[in-house]
């Protein structure tokens, strides 16, 4: 056992290169192939090329023994055999055996005690006919032999004539297909070698580069210098992926650092509103306050608990939509009734500050989530209003092709360039220090991109310093919106009430 395991081992390792199998492998079959047709050329066909031409002598000797039988006497026999050993150019012997003194009488050839002694003459003695194959001492010329023993008439044929041309032209082919198979054999392991080398130095290549990427260097492309098609398009599968793995470990990068702001900005927000409370209702518990401000202190304690609350109740309804917990259910609906509504909720706010709210607009049907929607408008106008000292804040809308398209637009102190890009991010303020004071929790604009994102829709921005802003979206027209009948893939949630940011 421990023989063969070694033995295997030796010839078929563990672990080795392509290269080695590839050649192991051709040498393998090609040399089963060789050894297959060397065996069949030197002992199937051999064979039958050597049977043939023993039948063919055998045939002979039958022949020559039934004309020496017919013969009358010796005499006759004897003249018959050395005309034909003349005329057929065998080697030709003739005895018949005296019974009644046990000797062999010889009519043609050297019969005596070594003839006798011949392995076909002893094989032909007991089984009637033998064959024999070996050198002539004379010539050293390879000759085939038969002797045919006939019982009924006592009458030993033996003849012998060179290995037939065929025979003769079988061994040269055999040589010369010897040959043939070992330089075949030579050239499959060349050829193999070769191949594998095809193979391998591509593969060796992408190894190379993949152990790089996975080093850390994920900038590194694969490049592979072949014209086989499977490993062109292997370099180019795996450096897309390569690449898809780069943007995904870049975007996980990020996320985190939007998770570790997003985690110290939550810190900070509940910190302040708690310690406040904290503050007054310290405050409160002491016998010596005044009635007057005992009564202050307790509404702006009341003041830091809604807005935790606030707080709270956005960053809750954030993660609904962004984990999708809260499907949007969409519904055929007025938006300008919509927008009618929440700007008469607002117009208060709007008047306490001496703005213009404006929102006519000709009636429009859309296909949207209506209490999301609401809360999209509620959010969006109210942050007009809480960032205009002056002038107006305007909610429009028209049919843009083949949708809604919502604009509200105010007259306020507008958003730096470099702001524009992170206003929907969580608690980005343009203006921290004023957005707390109103009581605005940073969440607003983010609840309003998560909104129109599970619509499928983008909230777009422009702004000038100094001169207003602009936000838009659309909704798709019902008119031309796929409506899914009532239950299909929906679920009615409630809604929480909008705030601002």
């Amino acid at each position: 056992m421990l023989r063969w395991k070694t033995f295997r081992d030796l010839f078929y390792p563990r672990r080795a290169s392509t290269q080695t199998w590839m050649m192991l492998t051709f040498a393998l079959f090609v040399g089963l192939a060789v050894v297959g047709i060397g065996l069949y050329s030197f002992f199937v066909l051999r064979g039958q090329v050597q049977e043939a031409a023993r039948e063919t002598l055998l045939d002979e000797a039958v022949r020559i023994a039934l004309l020496l039988e017919a013969e009358p006497d010796g005499l006759s026999v004897r003249a018959l055999a050395s005309d034909i050993a003349d005329v057929s150019a065998l080697d030709m012997a003739v005895a018949r055996l005296d019974t009644t003194e046990g000797v062999w009488r010889p009519f043609l050839g050297p019969i005596n005690d070594a003839f006798l002694q011949l392995p076909e003459v002893q094989g032909a003695r007991g089984d009637g006919v033998a064959f024999a194959e070996r050198e002539d001492e004379d010539d050293g010329e390879q000759k085939l032999y038969v002797a045919l023993f006939r019982p009924a008439s006592n009458l030993m044929v033996r003849l012998g004539q060179p290995a037939p041309p065929l025979y003769q032209a079988l061994q040269k082919v055999q040589a010369t297909l010897a040959i043939g198979m070992a330089l075949a054999l030579l050239l499959a392991l060349i050829g193999a070698w070769i191949a594998a080398r095809q193979v391998t130095r591509p593969l060796k290549a992408i190894s190379q580069s993949a152990q790089q990427i996975n080093e850390g260097a994920l900038d590194h492309s694969i490049r592979v210098r072949t014209r086989a098609a499977e490993f062109q398009d292997l370099a180019r599968n795996l450096n897309q992926m390569a690449g898809r793995f780069r943007a995904d470990i870049h975007e996980l990068q990020r996320m985190q650092r939007v998770q570790n702001e997003f985690i110290g900005n939550v810190s900070h927000e509940v910190k302040n509103p708690i310690f406040a409370v904290f503050g007054y209702l310290e405050a409160l518990g002491s016998d010596r306050l005044p009635t007057e401000q005992r009564k202050r202190y307790a509404q702006k304690g009341l003041a830091n608990l809604q807005r935790l609350n606030n707080l709270f109740g956005d960053l809750i309804e954030i993660a609904k939509l962004e984990y999708r917990e809260d499907l949007i259910r969409p519904e055929r609906f007025d938006l300008q009734d919509l927008i009618s509504e929440v700007s008469e909720m607002l117009e208060p706010k709007a008047e306490d500050k001496g703005l213009d709210l404006l929102w006519e607009n000709p009636a429009l049907d859309v296909f949207a989530d209506r209490n999301r929607i609401r809360q999209v408008l509620t959010n969006l106008i109210d942050n007009a209003i809480a960032y205009s000292d002056e002038g107006s804040v305007r909610c429009r809308m028209r049919r843009h092709r083949d949708k809604a398209r919502v604009e509200v637009v105010d007259t306020g102190r507008g958003i730096s360039e470099e702001h524009l890009d992170r206003v929907f991010e969580r608690f980005y303020r343009v203006d921290a220090a004023r957005s707390r004071a109103q009581g605005g929790t940073g969440l607003g604009l983010a609840i309003v991109k998560q909104i129109l994102q599970a619509h499928g829709e983008m909230i777009q921005v422009e702004s000038t310093k100094g001169r207003g802003t602009r936000f838009w979206f659309e909704l798709p027209l019902a008119e031309t919106a796929e409506i899914p009948a009532m239950g299909d893939g929906v679920a009615e949630v409630p809604t929480p009430a909008p705030t601002a940011s």
